[in-house]
């Protein structure tokens, strides 16, 4: 084979980075013949050495709309707020006047703050992307002849890729091989139903969905087998040339649709609140620069300008503690969904069973174990190329075992499985050249493609009463919790032609494959632990009613009602709605009901949560409220998914919820405090510049007192959560947050008007005694309140977390001595004298003994709860 030199003429780009593939723009009209020799490539696929050379070559196979967002347009991000620009400028023109001093101080408070939110803004993004890489999409090649399992992102042109139900096609190539290949490709051209891939040639100005010989990046095989020559990779890729439109932004969570109203609230009180500030002042003859510094700055102390980054760095805590606990969070914004979440759907495999599957027995019609039906068995599961599963297995463990020997025979031909037949073909020929179809799959879709069946030596008619017995033994076989699969065999005549799924009629039944997967030990109490967080367990499951109630008995799970696929399709979606908030069980449905009964859930105000793995798991987790996978998933699985589970066991799963309620509640606890301490404070300060002579604090000190109560914020991710928060499901209540600013706002006015008066009247203070002694019990009080509204207990009766508390301590530490720094002048503060000093502390601590009546009439009205 030859390999792919690197052409001198363009050197290695820099990681990420992509060069413009040479290759013909109509490559699917061309020969393979001509591809192969055009990309330097062979049926073997590539050398992995020259497989390096080509990575280096054109970059990883990524869309660059992806990419995560530069350290530089990070820190820039944190100056795109109108207020912040206006205020750099407001400080420039102080400069250029000769205030340069205030000017300086003001630009300082504005980089430091800026600055903070980039640090904690990047860290919290590069841990975040650390946690997905552990979870890649990899895709099956040949490289050297052999099987390799690799990244898509190293995916090359000239490779060579092995595609079965449930793959993620990782770039855009032609077919080389195909086995009943159906791709779903909606992505791109919209189609609703799968497509048939084969190999072929096809017109040069055929439209994507004419390109019946092409597979696209970012499309997934629906079912069947296939080989596909890689020819464009990346942003070459059809996917790759529309990335942008095709970029579309996930819907909005609850979570998120509450903070962006509470962004638009504050910022429309500041905007209103700023514009009279700034008129009344004017009005009142005072310094048009320090009246507009001053406005400037309160619209600054106002805004919630750290919230996104808050959010950023709480969603990364939480994303990092689930990942302790072994789930890996893909999509951040759904972390708030988690913590909500009040149903979660499952199948039984492997979250309320072991997982391990194995073969019971196989058994011929009679109800006798049966060596040639186990064989027949171990044919179709080893030659089987479509999708990895734990039945196949079993069988060939258990053939293994019992030492049967298959060496001899040879595959000929596959119909490969889908979730329409529920069946799997495979020909074979033995060493006396006779071949067999040999089918396994679901009973009743065997016993429709069966025509006899077989008794001992003998064949006869598979007529009623035959069918009858077959479904007694069924029955009884999955009361007691088996999985049976049928087995059918029919002798083929030898032809060239390829073999069809019009092939499988005729067949004889031959036997039973009987399956099992004990209930977990511990998941009863998993289930109960789940009831207890306000979450209400349900399986959905393709298997039968019998066996997946027996599981439901087994482990316990309260049945309250149990619905098939079959009344599933005679039911209108209302009646839906209102049955499946009653059912517990559903069984014997297909990918598109799985799908529709999560819909029904979440008409009825649920936010549902969906567990799977599978290729026909792939609609309800894009349904779902909150989609998870497992790392062992189907590849198209794990890309729906907005959590992967390490492990699948819903053990992990509770550790996940109360994680993502503590992520919720810690996020909750910097609104709060935003909009309690911090919002009285700001329109104590506009209603103060409107009534004195002079303005109640300057642009540095407000600033200053915005910073410095802004460090500890950071902190609060990481802050302890009391256990009622994780006791139930928790959402967004856009009441809650009114009511509470309100009643919390008016405290703080209060009592800052009441330091006001004590300044004024009781100690004369002078305009910088004023503002030294405001600024010291502000910026206190900011600090307390976070202490004092994280919790609905006394605040001495929750501890807070250790850096919450100590950095609050330092801080409040800081704003006793700040009057007392060298050069602390600069700001316009000045000495006071201890009475005034004790005084600013006596109404601090007064001011926390209000607060605390104030939570405590506000959480005694039931109705004003986080619901």
């Amino acid at each position: 084979m030859t390999s792919l030199p690197n052409p001198p003429s363009i050197p290695n780009p820099k990681p990420g980075k992509q060069i413009t593939q040479a290759t013909p723009a109509d490559y699917w009209s061309l020969p393979t013949e001509q591809l192969f020799s055009t990309l330097h490539a062979s049926k073997d696929g590539l050398q992995p050495a020259d497989a390096e050379g080509r990575l280096k070559q054109y970059g990883p196979n990524t869309i660059s709309a992806q990419k995560q967002a530069t350290a530089l347009r990070l820190l820039l991000r944190q100056f795109k707020s109108p207020l912040v620009l206006i205020l750099i400028f407001a400080a420039i023109v102080s400069g250029v006047v000769g205030e340069w001093i205030d000017a300086s101080i003001v630009l300082a408070i504005v980089l430091g703050s800026s600055i903070l939110g980039f640090i904690q803004e990047y860290t919290a993004g590069n841990a975040v992307e650390k946690l997905r890489s552990q979870v890649t999409i990899k895709s099956n090649l040949l490289r050297g002849g052999q099987t390799q399992t690799l990244p898509s992102e190293k995916v090359v042109p000239g490779d060579v890729v092995l595609l079965s139900a449930g793959s993620l096609i990782p770039a855009d190539g032609i077919v080389l091989e195909a086995n009943d290949f159906f791709v779903n490709q909606a992505v791109l051209t919209g189609e609703t139903f799968p497509v048939e891939k084969q190999p072929a040639t096809v017109a040069a100005n055929a439209s994507l969905a004419q390109r019946t010989n092409s597979v696209f990046m970012g499309t997934s095989v629906g079912s069947g087998t296939a080989r596909a020559l890689i020819v464009q990779t990346g942003m070459s890729t059809a996917f790759g040339q529309v990335a942008e439109r095709l970029k579309l932004r996930p819907p909005e969570t609850e979570f998120e649709r509450g903070i962006r109203h509470f962004g638009n609230l504050l910022t429309e009180v500041m905007l209103v609140m700023v514009t009279i500030v700034l008129a009344v002042n004017l009005f009142l003859a005072k310094p048009l620069l320090d009246s507009l510094l001053f406005a400037l700055a309160l619209a600054v102390g106002l805004t919630p300008e750290l919230l996104p980054a808050i959010i950023s760095i709480t969603l990364s805590h939480g994303a990092q503690q689930m990942a302790k606990r072994g789930v890996i969070v893909r999509r951040m914004t759904s972390i708030e969904n988690f913590g909500s979440m009040d149903v979660l759907c499952t199948d039984k495999t492997g979250t309320l069973t072991e997982g391990v599957v194995s073969l019971d027995g196989a058994f011929d019609t009679q109800g006798q174990q049966s060596q040639p039906v186990l064989r027949f068995a171990q044919l179709n599961a080893h030659f089987q190329t479509g999708l990895n599963n734990p039945l196949d297995d079993a069988i060939q463990a258990a053939a293994q075992k019992a030492g049967l020997d298959i060496s001899a025979d040879k595959k000929v031909d596959e119909i490969p499985y889908d979730f329409v037949r529920k069946r799997l073909s495979v020909v074979t020929a033995n060493a006396q050249g006779v071949w067999t179809l040999i089918t396994k799959g679901a009973l009743d879709n065997i016993l429709s493609i069966c025509t006899t069946i077989q008794s001992g030596d003998a064949t006869h008619p598979l007529d009623d009463a035959a069918k009858a017995d077959i479904e007694k033994r069924y029955s009884d076989w999955s009361e007691k919790g088996f999985r049976v699969l049928g087995l059918a065999t029919k002798t083929m005549e030898g032809r060239s032609e390829a073999y069809s799924r019009t092939d499988e009629n005729g067949l004889t039944f031959f036997g039973f494959l009987l399956f099992f997967d004990p209930p977990k030990a511990d998941v009863q109490q998993v289930i109960v632990d789940l009831l207890k967080r306000g979450v209400q367990l349900k399986i959905i499951t393709g298997d039968n009613e019998k066996v997946a109630r027996h599981v439901a008995e087994a482990v316990k799970l309260p049945l309250q009602g149990v619905l098939t696929g079959s009344q599933l399709n005679d039911m209108h979606d209302e009646a839906l709605w209102h049955l499946a908030e009653l059912t517990t069980l559903f069984a014997e449905v297909d990918p598109n009901q799985k799908e529709r009964i999560i819909l029904a859930l979440q008409k009825t105000k649920h936010v549902v949560g969906y567990m799977g793995d599978g290729i026909n798991d792939a609609p309800a987790l894009h349904a779902a409220d909150v989609g998870i996978s497992v790392d062992t998933a189907v590849d198209v699985a794990k890309e729906a998914a907005d959590f992967v589970l390490l492990k699948k066991d819903l053990g992990i799963l509770r550790q996940g919820i109360d994680e993502g309620r503590a992520t919720f509640a810690n996020t909750i606890k910097y609104i709060l405090t935003t909009i309690s301490a911090n919002f009285g404070n700001m329109f104590s300060m506009a209603g103060a510049s409107m009534l004195l002579s002079f303005l109640p604090m300057l642009a540095p000190q407000i600033l200053l007192n915005n910073f410095l109560s802004d460090i500890p914020a950071v902190t609060i991710a990481s802050d302890n959560v009391d256990p009622e928060m994780v006791e139930k499901p928790r959402r967004w209540n856009t009441k809650f947050i009114r009511d509470y600013m309100v009643l919390f706002g008016l405290v703080s006015s209060i009592f800052d008007f009441l330091t006001f008066g004590t300044l004024l009247y009781l100690f004369r203070a002078s305009p910088d005694e004023f503002r030294t002694g405001w600024f010291i019990e502000s910026l206190i009080t900011e600090l307390v309140i976070a202490l004092v509204v994280r919790t609905r207990h006394l605040f001495f009766r929750s501890r807070p977390g250790t850096l919450l508390l100590v950095s609050s301590l330092i801080f409040m530490g800081i704003a006793l001595v700040i009057p007392y720094l060298p050069f602390i002048s600069v700001f316009g503060f000045v000495p006071l004298p201890a009475p005034l000093m004790l005084a600013m502390i006596g109404l601090t601590a007064l001011y926390v003994l209000a607060t605390e009546l104030a939570k405590k009439y506000f959480y005694s009205r039931g109705n004003n709860a986080i619901t």
